[in-house]
Parts: C-alpha cells; structure tokens; sequence
C-alpha cells in the first residue's frame, strides 16, 4: 500500500514541549475519528433493535459495537496517514496527530492494522463471518475507494466515497439475522443519499481549505447556489426512501410519523439554506453548518425512531 509522502514542510519537526504520555494516548484516540465512529455507530445499533423486533442480546451488541468502532477506527486512521500532507494544509484538520508530529506515519499505519485485524477476529468469531466480511469491505471501500482513488480527483468523490458510511445499518442488521434482506438495503440508501448534503454543508464552510489542497469538492468547483441546489434534490431522495421502510418493513406508524416529521424539518433547513445562496457567496448569509448540524439531528433521531418502533408495538 503507496501513502502520499510528507511535503518538506512536514518534515520539518517544530521545537516545542515533549509530548506527555496522555497526549500520546489522546493522539491515537484522535487518529480514529470519535465523533465518525458515533455517527457509525448510532446508524448500527439502531438496525439490531428493529432485526430483533426488540432487545438483542446484550453479549452481541457489545460485540458489534467493538468490532464496529475498531473497524471504523482503523479505516480512519489508514486515512489520516494518506492525507497527512493535505491535513497539515487545512485548518480544520492540522491539529491532528500526524501533522503535529506526535505519532509517525509507521506507528499510525501499525495502529491501523491492529484494529483491523481485531475487528475482523471479533466480528466474525463474536458476531457472524457475512457481518466480518461486510465490515472488512466497508473498510477496503473506504480507504482504496474514496480517499485512495476519489476524494482527490473527482467532484463526485462524497458521494460515491459516502458508500463505506452506510455499511454499518447492513452490519447491524446481519448481527442480529445473519442474513441480508430489502430492509437493511432501505436504510442503507438513506445514509447514502443523507452523505452529501450532510457533507457538502461541511465543506461549504471550508471550501478555502478544500481548495488550497485542489481536492475537488463540489463546492469548490461549483456556485454556492449549485451547491445549495444539490443539496435540495438529494434531500429530497433522501426523505422518500427514509418512508420506503414503512411498507418494506411494515413497521408501526411510529415510525412514518417520526420520519414524516424529521424529513419535513430538514427539507425545510435544505430549502432555506439553498434561498441563501441566492445572489451571494458569503458563508455568513448561507449559513452551512447550520445545515450540517441539523444533518446530524436528522440522522440520530431517524435511526432513533427504527429502534423505538418495534418496541412500542402498533
């Protein structure tokens, strides 16, 4: 596997104080990206409550969520150690430990390789092998896919790349059955067609950033009124396969009420802040992390209301 070497400026180590053991242990906590795993993890455990129509076992969703997060986890950190020479470019990802010299590229990508490798062994000795190979797949996807072969060379990358994201509903669901069926695939369309504008909110904001490491994000290449556009339509894909679950899976109308209603709420965030591009490129008048939070309400209590419903009956 080729990573992107270091940019001279890399290389050079800054003076400063020697990092402490805590920072270290909070480095390679860093390397995982936390808050992606919580994201991961909310659209998985979800998923096994709706597959066992009610509590799953405790033993297998401990399983799946620590298989799961090492799995996330080292697939983030084969990233970080690709991008490293773009991460110390931007703003918003400079701060991270390889940009800042507390963990070499060697110990990050040995790093990695541990979590892989423990995820695989524990999903597929705890969980089930289709749910291991899945995950294995997720991971592969992600780190050759979208940030080896996508995010650098095509305004497409987020939402093809985004593939790898919406791998966990299919994992929670095969925890719980062992097998795959329309129910899982349903949702895992909504997190594909959530992915863009969640993300294209995101880099709206730091579309400088983006463009200053000539990583082609559609905001970069397109108006913010294009961008905004996008957003829309995808928004409302997205909505309508979030409904798709209520015949396919025949739930009770908790669910469709719930979806009804978040869907609304963020088509309505969708078009305002599409009615803010309008005439104008100033990210203080658009607004796009107002979007990009609302993204992440939407998603939480979506998948919220999957494990709510079948516990609450019809």
């Amino acid at each position: 596997m080729t990573y992107v070497g270091q940019s001279a400026s890399a290389a050079q180590q800054t003076e400063g104080p020697r990092p402490t053991a805590k920072d270290v242990v909070a480095a390679y906590v860093g390397l995982t990206k936390p808050r992606v795993i919580e994201l991961l993890l909310l659209t998985t455990v979800p998923v096994m409550f709706f597959a066992a129509r009610g509590v799953p076992g405790l033993g297998l969703v401990v399983a799946t969520v620590v298989g799961g997060t090492f799995s996330a986890g080292s697939a983030s950190v084969f990233n970080c150690v690709y991008d490293r020479d773009i991460d110390e470019q931007m703003r918003r990802t400079r701060r991270r430990a390889l940009p800042r010299h507390i963990v070499s590229p060697t110990a990050a990508l040995v790093f990695g390789f541990v979590l892989a490798i423990l995820s695989t062994v524990i999903l597929a000795v705890w969980v089930n092998t289709l749910s291991a190979v899945l995950s294995v797949a997720a991971n592969a996807f992600y780190v050759f896919g979208y940030t080896m072969l996508l995010k650098r060379r095509t305004t497409q990358n987020i939402v093809w790349g985004g593939l790898a994201g919406c791998f966990p509903a299919l994992i929670g669901w095969t925890a719980v059955t062992g097998s795959l069926s329309w129910v899982p695939v349903v949702l895992f369309a909504v997190v594909f067609f959530w992915t863009p504008p969640h993300t294209w909110a995101l880099a709206l904001r730091y579309r400088e950033d983006y463009a200053n490491v000539d990583v082609p994000m559609l905001p970069v290449v397109a108006p913010a009124v294009e961008v905004g556009k996008q957003i829309v339509l995808y928004s409302w894909v997205m909505v309508a396969t979030s409904l798709l679950l209520w015949p396919v899976a025949d739930t009770g109308l908790f669910y469709p009420i719930a979806a009804g209603v978040l869907g609304a709420f963020f088509l309505i965030e969708a078009h305002r802040m599409w009615s803010r591009t309008k005439g104008t490129e100033d990210l203080s008048v658009i607004q796009p992390m107002r979007l990009f939070h609302s993204s992440n309400l939407y998603l939480s209590l979506l998948f919220v209301a999957v494990a709510v419903d079948p516990l609450i009956g019809r």
